[in-house]
């Protein structure tokens, strides 16, 4: 009962509270986020009453498979954008674009966040700043593409900005799992060759592999089910399956074989769209029956947030630079690529700034990152602190720059009510 009551309880939270940003033309995850903090420890939690909120991080940690599957079908319809017929269209100045903003974020967080390691070496290790500059490269496409949709925009940056978001997160993905195992091996104090180097590329390829296998498998399974449910039912089980997978860790004399579950998904998804003819109707499918549990998700990460790690101004101060930074190394890295390119001048000057939204997959890669203890807590309430900055201000952002370069058009005026505004005027 109290565990029901509790998830019952955070859904609630998080879509009532979106009723509510929906009026200020906030992004849902931002109401899901701030619901979690509501319902956690340090709200509604301190009342201490099981099942009614989250009584300690204990009692969210408990819920941890819920924020796994989650990024595992995050992770699927990211690889869902990678079809063949839209890679060809993608071109060179996406390409170049998608990542060298990307790698132009993760160095400046990088390199200013190193800088403040020697400042503040016992609240900042190098690893946490490693970890947080892969964070960095990470965009949300869920929010771009919301504006995208909501203002019917149309032009290059439009043009250029859908294919870069799409790649961008493929980008955080690999940079994060080559930067993070970089932060494990100085976490840990095994710092070789192997752990710092060899074991991060055999952790990407590996993951590739698996989830290319996984998805021919998943796709040659699918093809037994002809009903519309059960081919659902087979796709959740695949997600499963490869999430549970790639939590797989082994050794083959001193190198450490691990898996991404974020890559292994994402090349289930991406194997799936380019062999299965009725993978758009399926993900469509799919992506409605995890509405719950990404709302879930958001709320348990909100509701994880650690808020007496902001009781030192260092973190804060960490924070702050952290998204300053970041906002500077998007736009620069943006703006540098488009004009290495040639794209048009609208695209060199705004492309940057719609570039800024992160959510999910920032949140995945610190929730990744707890298992580094300590510094992990920090990685993740750091990320959770941007994202909100990010969310609370990036839309509207997207939104400035998309109008500035002259792509939001005046929404078309239905016809019924064009004819009833005719006859009040004769």
């Amino acid at each position: 009962m109290q565990v029901l009551l509790s998830l019952s309880i955070a859904l609630l939270a998080g879509l009532m509270l979106s009723r509510l940003t929906k009026l200020g033309n906030l992004p849902a995850v931002t109401a899901y986020l701030v619901a979690g903090l509501l319902i956690g420890p340090y709200v509604l939690g301190r009342i201490g009453v099981q099942g009614l909120g989250f009584v300690s991080a204990e009692d969210v940690s408990r819920y941890s498979i819920i924020s796994d599957v989650a990024l595992g079908f995050i992770a699927l319809t990211m690889g869902n954008e990678f079809r063949r017929e839209d890679i060809k269209k993608l071109g060179k100045q996406a390409v170049v674009v998608a990542i060298f903003q990307a790698l132009t974020a993760c160095i400046l967080v990088d390199a200013a966040l190193i800088g403040l390691h020697f400042i503040m070496p016992q609240t900042l290790s190098l690893s946490v700043a490693i970890t947080l500059g892969a964070i960095a490269t990470a965009t949300a496409p869920a929010a771009t593409l919301m504006i995208v949709k909501q203002y019917k925009t149309s032009g290059p940056v439009t043009r250029i900005l859908l294919p870069v978001v799409a790649l961008d997160d493929v980008v955080g993905l690999i940079v994060f799992a080559v930067s993070f195992g970089i932060a494990r091996a100085l976490e840990h104090g095994t710092v070789d060759v192997f752990s710092v180097v060899i074991d991060p590329i055999i952790e990407v390829v590996a993951s590739i592999l698996l989830g290319a296998a996984l998805g021919a498998i998943f796709t040659f399974t699918e093809r037994f089910f002809h009903s519309r449910s059960k081919r659902l039912s087979i796709s959740v089980c695949y997600v499963f399956l490869a999430v549970a997978m790639s939590k797989l860790t082994f050794h083959l004399g001193p190198v450490t074989v691990g898996f991404s579950p974020l890559l292994v998904c994402m090349m289930v998804g991406t194997i799936f769209c380019n062999f299965c003819d009725f993978s758009d109707e399926l993900m469509d499918r799919l992506d409605r029956w995890t509405g719950p549990i990404m709302v879930l998700f958001f709320v348990l990460s909100g509701a994880g947030m650690e808020l007496k790690v902001f009781k030192s101004w260092a973190v804060v101060v960490i924070g702050i630079v952290f998204v300053l930074v970041r906002s500077a190394g998007k736009i620069f890295g943006a703006n540098l690529s488009s004009r290495m390119v040639k794209c048009e001048p609208t695209v060199q000057k705004y492309l940057g700034i719609t570039l800024l939204p992160q959510a999910g997959v920032a949140l995945g890669m610190s929730m990744t990152a707890m298992s580094l203890g300590e510094s992990g807590l920090i990685i993740r309430n750091i990320a959770l602190f941007a994202v909100l900055v990010y969310e609370l201000v990036g839309p509207l952002l997207t939104k400035i720059a998309l109008d500035k370069a002259g792509e939001i058009t005046e929404k078309p005026i239905p016809p019924r009510k064009q004819a009833i505004l005719d006859k009040k005027e004769s």
